[in-house]
């Protein structure tokens, strides 16, 4: 088993997050950790959507050697 510890979030996070877990039929863990991949996935949206900086735009349209 992984070693665990405690977190603090009001009642309504711990409420919301079990009825979650519940609805999905995984634990709050499996749900906790689902949501922190999620908030990765969605900054990696945004990274992807900033625009390329200049030298990224030169390496792109560089000719391979």
């Amino acid at each position: 088993m992984a070693e665990t510890t405690t977190i603090r979030v009001d009642r309504s996070t711990r409420d919301h997050l079990n009825r979650l877990a519940r609805e999905r039929h995984i634990t709050v863990a499996q749900a906790a950790s689902r949501a922190v991949r999620l908030l990765e996935q969605e900054q990696i949206g945004r990274d992807l959507e900033a625009p390329l900086t200049t030298d990224e735009t030169a390496w792109l349209d560089a000719e391979g050697g």
